[in-house]
């Protein structure tokens, strides 16, 4: 496992860094040698010291961001997290395998194009791989990055979807309908 550990508003201390990634080593038992964990440790205002560490996947993204009062505490939970993470994958991943749902990705997907005089003002641009998979693996996945959304390729469809959480706790899923 490829580590790279940055600071924000943060000095990491040798005893801070030897520490990560002598823990983060111990997630190589999951992994190869390919897989590469960033972990970003900052020290934001009333002494809030927070741990992000992601980790790129095949089929998806573990991340997990915790604060403590000590760096070295929220490091011991953002890993516990990220582990927690890890085995609910592995299992899901299993369980997948089992059933013999797994299909191939299409080589080609195609790119959105915009009008840059058209469009409004962008802040933020993002770009990743969409993977086929089925709906329940997309809400898994958008749970474990914690996000509210997650945009994928239903593997029953065949079509770009988003899936979401709901105001009442429940998840919806948008589909595109192509006229």
């Amino acid at each position: 496992m490829r580590i790279t550990i940055s600071g924000k508003n943060f000095n990491i201390s040798d005893s801070v860094e030897s520490r990560l990634t002598r823990k983060l080593n111990k997630l190589d038992r999951y992994f190869g040698a390919e897989v590469e964990a960033q972990a970003r440790l900052s020290l934001e205002r009333n002494n809030r010291n927070i741990c992000e560490i992601t980790i790129p996947i095949e089929g998806g993204i573990i991340r997990a961001e915790e604060e403590a009062e000590d760096m070295f505490k929220a490091m011991d939970r953002c890993l516990e997290k990220i582990e927690r993470q890890i085995r609910k994958y592995r299992t899901r991943l299993e369980k997948r395998l089992k059933e013999g749902a797994f299909t191939e990705a299409p080589e080609y997907f195609p790119e959105n194009e915009v009008d840059e005089e058209d469009a409004p003002k962008l802040a933020r641009t993002k770009t990743f791989p969409v993977r086929p998979m089925a709906v329940e693996d997309a809400i898994a996945q958008m749970q474990l990055l914690g996000h509210n959304f997650f945009v994928f390729m239903n593997q029953d469809t065949e079509s770009i979807c988003v899936v979401y959480v709901r105001h009442d706790g429940n998840y919806g899923l948008l589909q595109p309908e192509y006229a």
